[in-house]
């Protein structure tokens, strides 16, 4: 009969190699039972409050692989184990190894999820391609991080290798910088929202509506009907004019007179044009005055502000107050005043007969 308390292996008997092996799959079973609980409790729960919170879970689990289960069981098998310092090490680093690989996974699905919730409430395709590229960018870092944390624990100098990173970096950012430059702008404008598609944008000599925000260009449908596209950055270097949120819109016209017109009718022009105006339900007066002599007119000037951004409900404003303004005049018999000349020729002295 085997004696299993005096029969040895690797430094430790027989007996303690079963406890160890025992204690792996215990731990192994109860690891995977708390996953299946948790992960069965959170996709049952009823609340849909934390939805975030309760996805985030589950996606984390979900993520949690074989390896690290059985890591983790091999940490607590270990515990009743002697082993020497070789076996030791080689074990400490290959479970290290394995976990950062998790928790490189943890982070990554982590980072998507949150990506993902932003994204849930919006159709806007600029809005995912930059979103898009955020993702890749962070998992580009989030697994350059781990590979150089994983190096470093296998005992390679990575000193050389994070300098060579960095003169690689630098060229290749210096190569590709205007490319880079739109790619940052793109998400400047994601993030920062200047204007968004649908929105009516004046840019230099530019204006019309802009129809898609992607990683390198913006694309604008101009008044005259072509489309106009637009570097990025060229496009946030620029001053921006945004009047889709434009909360009013102030307008200043010009009118004038004739000379002739008396004196009391010139000062109750002011009151017909207010009156003019605030019939109007979607105007507000703000003031009208005489504002001059004209070559051939007495100039007042209107400043209103119309109540509604839109441009064609300013345009049908103005048109209505220009009626209005040509009614009231023909019924007090005022004149507009339009360009002209007035000649005085002096007469000349008769000649005298000699």
């Amino acid at each position: 009969m085997l004696d299993f308390g005096n029969l040895t292996f690797l430094g430790n008997s027989i007996l303690a190699w079963m406890i160890s092996l025992v204690v792996a799959l215990s731990s192994m079973l109860a690891l995977l039972a708390v996953q299946r609980f948790v992960r069965k409790r959170f996709l049952t729960s009823g609340s849909n409050q934390g939805t975030l919170i309760r996805k985030l879970v589950v996606s984390v689990l979900d993520k949690v692989g074989i390896l690290v289960l059985l890591a983790i069981s091999l940490i607590a098998a270990s515990l009743v184990l002697e082993l020497g310092d070789t076996a030791s090490t080689i074990g400490k680093r290959a479970i290290a190894l394995v976990l950062l690989i998790q928790i490189g996974l943890w982070i990554t699905v982590v980072f998507s999820v949150l990506l993902d919730h932003y994204l849930i409430s919006t159709e806007d395709s600029s809005k995912r391609s930059a979103v898009g590229l955020i993702n890749f960018v962070g998992r580009t870092i989030i697994w350059s991080l781990i590979l150089l944390v994983a190096l470093d624990n296998l005992g390679v100098d990575i000193t050389g290798f994070i300098a060579g990173l960095g003169i690689g970096g630098v060229a290749v950012a210096l190569a590709l910088q205007n490319i880079l430059s739109d790619l940052f702008s793109s998400l400047s404008i994601v993030l920062d929202k200047p204007f968004e598609v649908g929105d009516f944008v004046v840019s230099g000599e530019i204006q019309g509506s802009v129809e898609r925000i992607g990683i390198k260009t913006t694309r604008i449908r101009s008044i005259s009907g072509e489309q106009i596209v637009l570097s990025n950055s060229d496009l946030l270097g620029s001053r921006i004019r945004n009047y889709k949120r434009m909360l009013e819109r102030r307008i200043v016209f010009s009118f004038g007179v004739t000379y002739d017109t008396p004196y009391e009718t010139l000062k109750s022009i002011p009151e017909w044009v207010k009156q003019i105006v605030e019939e109007e339900g979607q105007a507000r007066f703000d003031r009208a005055h005489f504002k001059g002599f004209g070559d051939s007119s007495l100039d007042y000037e209107v400043v209103y502000f119309v109540l509604v951004p839109d441009y064609l409900n300013y345009m049908d404003t103005q048109q209505n107050i220009n009626l209005g303004l040509v009614k009231t005049f023909e019924e007090k018999k005022v004149e507009f005043a339009f360009p002209t000349r007035t000649l005085h020729v002096a007469s000349m002295p008769a000649a005298s007969n000699k």
